[in-house]
């Protein structure tokens, strides 16, 4: 069974096709033959060797890859989660040592899998799962409410645009940051509002919300400089650890998708919004696994509007 590896940190030279065993589903566990897994900035940190430390315990390769899609192709006893043989799904993983999405086949906890929204390819499904369930997890921190005012940077961004989509859905007002480049693309994603990227948004927020938005979601990992956007009490949530030290009665929270990879009825209704077209799907371009090192560099190029994808 063939995997997209690496035996040794490094740029995305190191990345090669390797060897794995056959893997099979074991109880409350499902198969995925995988036919596609995203790109996502978390995985060349499992290449370079920025989590050495927590990959230690496990022994080389090392496959990366949070996002997966394919077909079901064995399920473990006592799965009650509706998928079946044959279904197309999709899912969030995990890694761990050679235990990523890059790779043929994968075995995952049937919590994690759920069927990929109807009309989706296999590419435009794998670029959902993580980052969808980082933003529902982000907004779900927040805990606003319909005509709350909500600021997100990043927002052109895979996690970023996702943010806004759900937030618009939940009936939020949403202001974004966005390049030059693309604010016509954030504003086609739902914002309300759309401000300059750069250091000084916090200030092109108080123009418009003299007291500051209710909450913030930094996508963009500004961190300290963009907390003067949010009014005293409000929100802040970051994707990099980031947790503030509790100015103005703000409340800090870090998303950590990984508390969300086994919330399959969350997951599901991703998929349903994604078919409902609350949710986009976007896929910048496509690799076969042979050129995983070139989907890297491309990532790491910056600027990419949509997710870099292997494919298998």
């Amino acid at each position: 069974m063939r995997a997209v590896g690496v035996m040794r940190f490094g740029g995305p030279e190191v990345l090669e096709l390797i060897e794995l065993p056959e893997v099979h589903a074991g109880p409350g566990q499902v198969r995925l033959r995988v036919h596609a897994a995203a790109v996502n900035p978390t995985d060349t940190y499992v290449r370079n060797g920025s989590r050495a430390e927590q990959q230690k315990a496990d022994p080389p390769p090392y496959v990366a890859g949070m996002d997966a899609a394919g077909i079901i192709d064995e399920v473990g006893e006592g799965v009650s989660t509706g998928v079946a043989v044959g279904d197309r799904v999709m899912a969030i993983v995990v890694p761990r040592g050679s235990h990523g999405a890059y790779r043929e086949s994968l075995v995952l906890p049937a919590e994690s899998v759920v069927k990929a929204p109807a009309g989706s390819s296999h590419a435009e499904a794998c670029t959902l799962p993580m980052n969808g369930l980082t933003a529902r997890l982000s907004l779900d921190l927040l805990g606003l409410q319909p005509g709350d005012i909500l600021a997100v940077t990043g927002a052109a961004g895979a996690y970023g645009g996702a943010v806004v989509q759900l937030a618009k859905h939940a009936g939020l007002v949403v202001v974004a940051d966005a390049s030059e480049a693309d604010t016509d693309l954030v504003s086609q994603l739902g914002a309300d509002l759309v401000l300059a990227r750069g250091d000084d948004f916090a200030a092109r927020v108080r123009a418009h919300y003299p007291d500051g938005v209710d909450a913030l979601c930094d996508g963009s990992v500004q961190n300290g400089l963009v907390i003067g956007a949010v009014r005293d009490g409000g929100a802040f949530t970051s994707v990099r650890g980031f947790a503030g030290d509790g100015q103005r009665d703000i409340r800090f929270s870090v998303t950590l998708v990984s508390k969300y990879w086994r919330e399959h009825e969350k997951l599901d209704e991703l998929g349903r919004l994604a078919e409902t077209g609350v949710l986009s799907l976007r896929v910048a371009q496509t690799y076969p696994a042979e050129r995983a090192a070139d989907a890297h560099r491309r990532l790491e190029a910056g600027g990419s509007r949509g997710r870099q994808v292997i494919e298998f």
